[in-house]
């Protein structure tokens, strides 16, 4: 059952609902402690009993709290109030690749520069030893600064990643 606005989970207060999955439901909500908006992801509720969808969202955690880069979403913590698991993660203004691309075809100066942007994230992941395993245009969110990856839900840890990881 979706969240109502108001609604708090810790000390956050949901404010609207901005998406939904397969995973479950991204609120736009206001984090009381910092007074900043966030996006919280909940595991839906029917999934929680699920052992292996449950270990999938926990590693979902754990893959984006090891990326700090400027074209990937920040997690800022996760919780558990009440029998719900959320994932705090930046609120990113904008619009995803996906309806952007809706609205017809992007000038190849921006297929450039968003393909770079992405594909720096993904060196990134690749980097920390993450392979993001669903990337697609929904998964890219485009603001005034630049893209953004998305949705670690499907990552999975790789052994030769993480052993080429640079030192520096």
């Amino acid at each position: 059952m979706p969240l109502v606005a108001g609604t708090r989970l810790g000390p956050y207060e949901i404010a609207a609902t901005i998406g939904a999955g397969g995973m479950g439901d991204v609120y736009r909500a206001r984090d009381t402690r910092l007074d900043r908006t966030v996006a919280i992801k909940v595991l839906n509720s029917a999934l929680v009993a699920s052992p292996e969808l449950k270990a999938r969202f926990e590693r979902e955690a754990r893959a984006i709290s090891q990326l700090n880069h400027p074209n990937i979403c920040t997690l800022h913590d996760v919780g558990h109030d009440g029998g719900t698991d959320y994932l705090v993660l930046e609120f990113i203004e904008g619009e995803s690749l996906a309806d952007r691309l809706r609205k017809g075809p992007l000038p190849t100066t921006d297929v450039v520069k968003i393909g770079c942007e992405i594909a720096e994230a993904l060196d990134r992941a690749h980097r920390a030893g993450i392979v993001h395993r669903d990337l697609k245009p929904g998964n890219v969110m485009l603001t005034k600064t630049g893209a953004k990856l998305l949705d670690f839900g499907l990552a999975k840890p790789t052994a030769i990643g993480a052993a080429a990881r640079p030192t520096r």
